[in-house]
């Protein structure tokens, strides 16, 4: 095996596969979320409330999963893009940041760090695909939207971004930001908006 995964038990017959979907898979139909998200608060008319939120939620949980299961994985099968890595964990705690202090006239440079973003990681998750195996890239798929699940829903640009310490802390943070999005009814799924008015 390529990427360090908990080992499983012995696969019951020749061809198994896993189920769930592959990291690749979940991480472009997440980017292609994102992408739509800072394209209608960027687009004509004031960006409402609602899809500020959504936005924040939705990159908080995105990043922390990423930070905790697919980075490591890129670091571990790909040494040589150890660097990449580096600077995108960098840069994903400079948007963070600047997520956190999200006000209209900031949306430009929130929307260019989420494209820049989505270039660089589909860049290395393209990489990743060529050295791991199918299996592998289903249960770092499956290890990514347990971590998502758990994820916190705002930002936390202070916390640790890599393994171990994300790991134990990001999920305790996730539970104090649900709590706090269920007493002020505060979306955090693209799901809860309204749908967008054909054009």
């Amino acid at each position: 095996m390529t990427i360090p995964l908990p080992p499983l038990p012995p696969a019951p017959e020749e061809g198994y596969r896993p189920g769930g979907r592959s990291v690749a898979e979940i991480v472009e139909y997440e980017h292609r979320q994102l992408l739509e998200l800072v394209g209608r608060l960027t687009g004509p008319g004031p960006a409402a409330d609602e899809q500020l939120a959504v936005l924040t939620a939705a990159l908080s949980r995105h990043l922390s999963a990423e930070e905790q299961y697919l980075l490591p994985a890129v670091r571990s099968a790909l040494p040589a893009a150890a660097g990449r890595v580096d600077r995108i964990l960098d840069a994903d705690a400079v948007l963070l940041s600047a997520l956190r202090a999200l006000a209209g006239d900031g949306l430009g440079e929130v929307a260019d760090r989420v494209r820049r973003h989505v270039e660089e990681v589909g860049a290395l998750v393209t990489e990743l695909r060529g050295v791991a195996t199918e299996e592998e890239l289903i249960r770092l798929g499956n290890r990514l939207e347990i971590a998502e699940e758990a994820a916190p829903t705002r930002p936390h640009p202070d916390t640790p971004a890599t393994p171990p310490w994300n790991r134990v802390v990001e999920p305790a943070l996730g539970v104090v930001d649900k709590v706090r999005d269920a007493v002020s009814g505060r979306p955090t799924y693209l799901a809860d908006l309204p749908e967008q008015p054909r054009g």
